[in-house]
C-alpha cells in the first residue's frame, strides 16, 4: 500500500510536469513515461495488496513477498522518474555518463525480482483456494499472464536495435542505444500517450495486456457475481468458474497473438491478414466455448429436479403421514 501511494503520487507529479515542463524526449514530454509507469505500478500494487490479504496459507511468506515486490517496484519506477527528471532516456541508454550508469544499475537490481516474486506469488495462490472457484481461477490465470508479460518485457533489450543507433535527449545530448521497444522500426512513430509503434512491432503491447490480465479477469468475475443475483443458472459457482476459465483462455490467446504479431514486426495499428485470422480464431473459440457453458448451465437450471425445490413435486412425501401426499398411495405421482 505504501508503494501504491508513492506510485500514484508520482502519477500526479508527472501529470503536473506535462504542463509546467516543456522538455521533449523523443517527441513527447519527459514526464509521460513516469506517469504511465507510476499509474500501472500503482494499480498492480493495489491488486497484489488485496490478493495477499486473502491468503489462508503462507500469509507471513506472502507479506515478505509483497514487501520485496514493493521495494523492487520502487527502484524500477524510481529509475524511470530519475532519468526523466534529468531529461534523458531510461531504457536502453548505453551512455557512460553518471545518470545512465545509475539507471542501468538500478534496473539490474530491480527488474529480475519483479518477475521472480510474481512467479512465487502465483505458486502461493496456486496451492490454496482464495475465494470461490471463479475468483481462484481468475487469480491463477491473471498471475500466470502477468508473469508471462514480464518474460516478454525481458525480450525488449534484444528485440531490436541490433545495429547501434543514437537518439537525442531533452538536453540536446546524443544517447547511444543498445536496444529498443520497436521491432523492425525501433525509432518509428508512436501512438498518442502509449507511444506504441505505428510503423513496426512493439512488445510493450503484449506486456501491457498480460500485466493487467488479473484486473480484467477479476472484473469479469465480479460482473458474473452480480448477474448471478438475477440469473439462477449463474448461481452455481462451478458455472461462473467455467466462464472465467473460458475468459482466461481467450485472454491468453489474445496475449499470444499480440506477442507473435509484435515479434514479426507488425504494428498493432496495421494488422496483417495472418494476425486478423489468428484473432478471429481466438474469438470464435472463446464465443463457442462460452456459449456451450451457458447452454449447458441453463439446461441444468431448467430441469424439473433442479428448478423445483424438494417436496414441491406431486407425489412428494408428507412428513406427518410418511406416505405419498396425493391420493393413490405412496407411489402415486412418482416419476
Amino acid at each position: 500500500m505504501a508503494n501504491a501511494a508513492l506510485m500514484f503520487t508520482l502519477t500526479l507529479v508527472s501529470a503536473v510536469g506535462l504542463f509546467v515542463d516543456d522538455r521533449l524526449l523523443m517527441g513527447e514530454s519527459v514526464w509521460v513515461k513516469p506517469l504511465k509507469f507510476g499509474f500501472a505500478m500503482g494499480v498492480y500494487g493495489l491488486t497484489l495488496a488485496w490478493l495477499l490479504s486473502k491468503l489462508s496459507k503462507g500469509r507471513r511468506f506472502g507479506w515478505w513477498l509483497g514487501t520485496f515486490f514493493a521495494v523492487a517496484g520502487l527502484l524500477d519506477v524510481g529509475a524511470v522518474a530519475y532519468a526523466a527528471a534529468h531529461g534523458t532516456v531510461s531504457h536502453f541508454n548505453n551512455n557512460a555518463e553518471p545518470v545512465a550508469q545509475t539507471v542501468r544499475t538500478v534496473f539490474s537490481i530491480g527488474v529480475g525480482p519483479l518477475l521472480l516474486i510474481t512467479l512465487l506469488i502465483a505458486v502461493l495462490v496456486l496451492i490454496q483456494r482464495t475465494g470461490d472457484r471463479a475468483m481462484a481461477r481468475a487469480l491463477r490465470a491473471g498471475l500466470g499472464l502477468a508473469s508471462a508479460s514480464m518474460v516478454v518485457a525481458l525480450w525488449l533489450s534484444n528485440s531490436s536495435g541490433a545495429t547501434p543507433r543514437t537518439v537525442t535527449d531533452a538536453n540536446g545530448n546524443t544517447v547511444s542505444m543498445n536496444g529498443g521497444h520497436g521491432i523492425g522500426d525501433p525509432d518509428g512513430n508512436g501512438m498518442f500517450l502509449t507511444n506504441w509503434s505505428t510503423t513496426g512491432g512493439d512488445l510493450r503491447v503484449p506486456h501491457f495486456v498480460g500485466l493487467h490480465a488479473i484486473q480484467v479477469l477479476l472484473l469479469i468475475t465480479a460482473i458474473l457475481g452480480v448477474l448471478a443475483t438475477s440469473h439462477s443458472w449463474l448461481r452455481d459457482e462451478r458455472v461462473r468458474a467455467r466462464l472465467v476459465g473460458v475468459a482466461g483462455l481467450g485472454y491468453t490467446g489474445v496475449f499470444a497473438v499480440l506477442t507473435w504479431q509484435a515479434k514479426r514486426g507488425i504494428p498493432v495499428t496495421h494488422l496483417d491478414q495472418q494476425t486478423l485470422i489468428a484473432f478471429a480464431g481466438v474469438a470464435v473459440f472463446t464465443l463457442v466455448t462460452a456459449a456451450a457453458v451457458v447452454v449447458t448451465a441453463r439446461r441444468w437450471s431448467a430441469s424439473p429436479t433442479d428448478a423445483m425445490p424438494a417436496g414441491s413435486q406431486t407425489g412428494s412425501v408428507d412428513p406427518a403421514r410418511g406416505s405419498g401426499s396425493c391420493p393413490g398411495g405412496p407411489l402415486a405421482g412418482r416419476p
